[in-house]
């Protein structure tokens, strides 16, 4: 080597600072991903061609995190409107519990759901794109079939994937993540990654609008290996399969009103914990506010992870969670201290990106696996890695979320959106599982009440909520405001690992549309803007 350094190292303090720009932005987790959604602005297209470009590169330049298999959600702001797509897979029709009352299983076919995002980009393109929909595949099938050079976050993902499948190497279901994704090891960091078999499949997509996967070649493909290897995804779940066209929802807080997409969904959590700390002092980041923070989040994801389902199954109107009812009772209940959370009565893996254009048009989109290469299941030459949503249904027959066919699970991956007085701001979003509420609530909270730029409001120390009374902080949060909440009661543990606390990316647009764009230090992302 002409220079030897360690690309993991940074001895020294630095911060990245907000972009801005007027033609277009793309914000994601990899540079080269934000690339590809640039380029379709260059060309011509919109912030929808722009968004579906990143996604599909995302599932070449970030695998671990998402794939052809994944699962996909959307908040558009387009022409002035304000849409939500659902594009997340229903449990296949043989779906079956292990055994009775036994948890489903985190690997393997059990936890397979049908693979809602290539649907959902032929979707979004048919009533958004402009350019042809093979233009937005260009750059992922280069980067699978030329390679591209390995980044230090993805290296330790791969690494940390590796060893988590390492076990299941034997199983003829496994076969093909380590013959695809693994073919000559785990890949070091700086070093060429070909994902072949994964850039034939985008070809065969991009020829057939996706549907290949759906009713065509690809869907016989995977009916024929889930029957060989023993799983239950069947062609005619497949072919059954259609993203949904959803309502937004909302609350304002503080005049602003914050976006989420309805259950299955769990942005309800955020509107939940947003309505309860409404009625709270929330003027400075002290240590009363963030105690306030944590309960309101507590007590609204106990909820949620309780009774949020597939919205033909709750028995609960979204109505009621969003209500002053509900949260002027929680709202009550925090007190000085820690409480141990328990759900209230009942009243009746993951990439994120956002988007922008000259004209106005923002896109917030999401994308995951579920759990890093998902279920483990990799259609072996084809490179399609199989989510592991359902491990979200509920094995209890009581929980309006229990496993059942054609359902969809309790799904953790959201997009946000925020707007004034009618005046869209622009998409946020922090990916990674269920610390995805707490970091919306997060960088909504540095936001709107700490007035942070959107780079610092992502740089902050975060916390999260594990259960009880636990709360694991960064090793940059405050020591002072550590020991006040341990006076409160809270557990807390400091956490070195900075992947578990969210990686967010953020577009705000002013009145005279200049963009301001910023990407979470957590990652390997980039703001690229023109």
């Amino acid at each position: 080597m002409l220079l030897q350094f360690d690309p993991s190292s940074y001895p020294f303090a630095s911060r990245r600072e907000v972009l801005f720009s007027r033609g277009g932005m793309v914000c994601t987790s990899q540079a080269l991903a934000a690339q590809a959604g640039l380029s379709m602005l260059k060309k011509g297209g919109n912030a929808v061609d722009a968004a579906l470009a990143t996604a599909i590169a995302l599932t070449v330049l970030e695998p671990t995190s998402n794939g052809i298999g994944s699962d996909l959600f959307a908040i558009i702001h387009m022409s002035g409107n304000v849409y939500g797509l659902n594009g997340s897979g229903f449990a296949p029709s043989a779906i079956q519990l292990p055994s009775p009352d036994s948890p489903i299983p985190l690997f393997g076919w059990h936890p397979v759901m049908v693979p809602g995002a290539p649907a959902a980009w032929a979707m979004l393109h048919k009533h958004f794109g402009s350019l042809p929909f093979k233009t937005l595949f260009t750059p992922a099938i280069e980067y699978a079939a030329e390679g591209y050079a390995v980044m230090p976050t993805l290296a330790q993902l791969l690494a940390d994937e590796y060893k988590k499948y390492e076990p299941y190497r034997d199983n003829p279901a496994f076969f093909g993540l380590f013959s695809v994704f693994y073919k000559n090891g785990v890949p070091p960091v700086g070093s060429v990654l070909k994902l072949p078999e994964l850039g034939r499949t985008l070809s065969l997509l991009a020829k057939t609008s996706c549907r290949s996967l759906y009713t065509g070649d690809l869907a016989d493909v995977v009916h024929t290996f889930s029957v060989k290897t023993g799983g239950f995804l069947r062609k005619k779940d497949l072919a059954a399969y259609c993203p949904e066209w959803v309502e937004p929802i909302r609350t304002t807080y503080k005049g602003y009103d914050v976006w989420e997409l309805p259950p299955n969904g769990q942005g309800l959590v955020v509107l939940m914990a947003l309505n309860i700390l409404a009625g709270l002092p929330a003027d400075t980041c002290n240590a009363e506010t963030l105690h306030n923070q944590i309960e309101a989040l507590k007590l609204a994801f106990t909820d949620g992870k309780r009774y949020i389902a597939d919205r033909n199954f709750m028995k609960t109107s979204v109505a009621y969670w969003l209500s002053e009812k509900y949260a002027a009772v929680r709202r009550k209940q925090i007190g000085p201290t820690a409480l141990e959370p328990m759900p209230t009565v009942d009243c009746g893996g993951t990439v994120y990106l956002c988007s922008a254009d000259k004209d106005g048009n923002m896109v917030s989109l999401i994308q995951s696996n579920y759990d890093g290469f998902g279920s483990g299941v990799v259609i072996p030459d084809y490179g399609i890695a199989l989510n592991n949503r359902g491990h979200n249904f509920s094995s209890d027959p009581g929980n309006d979320n229990f496993i059942g066919p054609r359902k969809r699970s309790y799904h953790t991956i959201i997009p946000g959106f925020l707007s004034k007085g009618g005046i869209p701001i622009g998409p946020f979003g922090v990916m990674g599982a269920f610390m995805q509420p707490q970091g919306h609530l997060q960088v909504l909270t540095n936001t709107i009440d700490f007035h942070l730029n959107p780079q610092a409001a992502l740089d902050a120390p975060r916390w999260q909520w594990t259960g009880g009374k636990n709360i694991e902080v960064e090793t940059a949060f405050p020591k002072d405001l550590i020991e006040k909440l341990r006076r409160r009661g809270h557990r807390i543990t400091i956490n070195s690992q900075t992947p578990s606390f969210g990686r967010g990316q953020i577009i705000w647009r002013n009145e005279e549309g200049i963009l301001t764009g910023a990407t979470d230090p957590r990652a390997d992302g980039t703001v690229a803007a023109w």
